[in-house]
């Protein structure tokens, strides 16, 4: 089993066929991670509120577990601007035409070439609050913390992965140095944006490699390659 470290915020539906999602970093990889076979718990926090029941069911469809994901009543669940949709106006077609063709009139149009709008963050993680997610999580082989940690919070899940004898997968956003106590940890350095969710994905699959067994530069190797990075394992 893997553990995945980072709040999920809440993503609607962007048309009305479609299903609510559990949006940011952490709940695509836990995701990703689920999709490649691994049995996987999230850690994380959300509101005790409907959003925050619509992110469990989602992480659910999604085959990822939440007993470690702690509700409080006293904020929140993030929620996610509208989802954009790409447009090309050149086309000569109203924005607007198209948006009602896609039945998405509630979404922000863009150009194409365009950065969509990246997911709400979700709500941030005390020290205290990793630890006693932590305490639901048993056995677990591979540990992802998904969001920036300080000193303290890196403490904690060097000291989980430690006591668990588990493989410690950090990511750090892009140009930041991390806590000198992460310094035995696999370092994974995250895009600013990731519009397609393509590093949650990779992030997913390699946690997942690794939970069977597989070695770090294997279980990378494999991860980018059926990603399409070929020339990121090279």
């Amino acid at each position: 089993m893997l553990a995945v470290v980072g709040s999920p915020s809440f993503t609607p539906g962007s048309v009305p066929a479609a299903a609510d999602d559990a949006g940011g970093l952490a709940a695509g990889i836990a995701r990703a991670a689920a999709a490649a076979g691994a049995e996987v718990q999230l850690i994380g926090k959300v509101g005790d509120d409907p959003a925050g029941d619509a992110v469990l069911l989602a992480l659910a469809r999604g085959g990822v577990g939440h007993i470690a994901l702690l509700r409080d009543a006293g904020r929140a669940t993030p929620i996610a601007p509208p989802a954009a949709i790409e447009v090309d106006p050149a086309d000569g077609e109203p924005i607007a035409a198209l948006l009602a063709e896609a039945g998405a009139a509630d979404r922000r149009p863009i150009r194409r070439g365009e950065a969509a709008t990246p997911p709400a963050p979700g709500l941030a993680l005390e020290p205290a609050d990793i630890s006693l997610g932590l305490r639901y999580v048993r056995e677990f082989r591979v540990l992802v913390a998904a969001e920036p940690l300080d000193e303290q919070s890196a403490a904690v899940v060097v000291d989980a992965a430690a006591f668990a004898d588990a493989a410690l997968v950090v990511i750090a956003p892009r140009g930041q140095a991390t806590s000198s106590a992460l310094e035995a940890a696999i370092v994974l350095e995250a895009p600013e944006v990731d519009p397609d969710g393509a590093f949650a994905a990779l992030v997913g699959r390699f946690a997942a490699a690794l939970d069977r067994g597989v070695d770090a530069a294997d279980a990378f190797r494999s991860a980018t390659v059926e990603g399409g990075w070929e020339h990121a394992a090279d």
